[in-house]
């Protein structure tokens, strides 16, 4: 097994552990548990294979800031054995990802996102720390995705209200651009990469998007997790302005389109979470009384 022969290769201390890959594994990584206190993460290709190399480097430096624990880097493989990618070792971190409408205590789970993404947002952006380009566009001007975002639309028409999801992403890009030096920012807060422990959540899970740029994309977990009545609470407690509420909407939007575009019809876990996290958008802005495109 390719796990084990990097493990004796670079980590003997840890090779004779007991192995167990874990499944449903991540869309960039393949993960395993290594005995009862690890987990190894392996990129499974190109476009994430930066990322255990920038999360060795952050994530020491972040996990002071922060209220919820986040991966600790034990060590950091490199290539070899067949396997072209550094790769990386990290502590376990117990506990289970949130069900989606099932949260045992949804304003406070809001509250302790909200405090998470609050925290984040602080601490300095250090130049000699901060990853640069990142995957995805994540951070960046919701511009760039207006393309793939408008096609994305017109392909899912038989699915979603085209002409709701269109006044979605139009007062996205109306919205003003964050007016601030760039911030951290997680990049990926959904469901998927939040753990809870005794109706809490107790970590804070993938920082292969993590990044300095507008903390709009930050607001995700508002509609991929949360419900109405514990989001207004996220938003009032982490701060957002309206703008940048609106941007993050956005962000939620195309992200949750183009994975139900690329996955849905081979991933029915997939399907549903992003087919949630669409009309969650939808149902929001509607509250909100946006009922028409906003101008270009």
């Amino acid at each position: 097994m390719l796990v084990r022969r990097l493990l004796a290769a670079q980590l003997p201390e840890l090779a004779g552990l007991p192995l167990a890959r874990l499944d449903p594994a991540g869309s960039d990584n393949v993960i395993y548990r290594l005995g009862t206190e690890l987990s190894v993460r392996l990129p499974r290709g190109e476009w994430a294979a930066g990322q255990p190399e920038k999360e060795a480097r952050c994530l020491p430096r972040l996990a002071p800031h922060l209220p919820l624990a986040i991966p600790e880097p034990i060590a950091l493989g490199s290539p070899t054995e067949g396997y072209p990618w550094h790769w990386s070792v990290s502590r376990w971190l117990p506990g289970s990802p949130p069900d989606i409408g099932g949260l045992p205590h949804p304003d406070q789970t809001a509250a302790e996102l909200a405090r998470f993404v609050a925290a984040l947002h602080r601490i300095p952006a250090d130049a000699a720390l901060a990853p640069g380009p990142h995957n995805g566009f994540i951070g960046a001007p919701l511009a760039r995705r207006d393309t793939e975002t408008r096609v994305a639309i017109a392909e899912t028409a038989d699915v979603f209200d085209s002409s709701a999801l269109t006044a979605i992403w139009d007062a996205a890009l109306a919205a003003p651009p964050w007016p601030h030096p760039p911030v951290w920012v997680h990049g990926d807060l959904h469901p998927g990469n939040l753990l809870m422990a005794d109706g809490r959540v107790s970590a804070v899970l993938d920082f292969g998007g993590l990044g300095v740029g507008d903390p709009a994309c930050d607001a995700l977990i508002a509609w991929t997790l949360l419900p109405a009545s514990a989001r207004e609470i996220f938003r009032a407690e982490s701060g957002f302005d309206e703008d940048t509420w609106t941007r993050g909407r956005g962000y939620a939007l195309c992200t949750g389109l183009n994975a139900y575009t690329a996955y849905a019809a081979t991933n029915p876990r997939v399907a549903a979470s992003t087919r949630h996290q669409i009309t969650e958008t939808v149902a929001d802005f509607q509250r909100d009384g946006f009922r028409t495109a906003a101008p270009r």
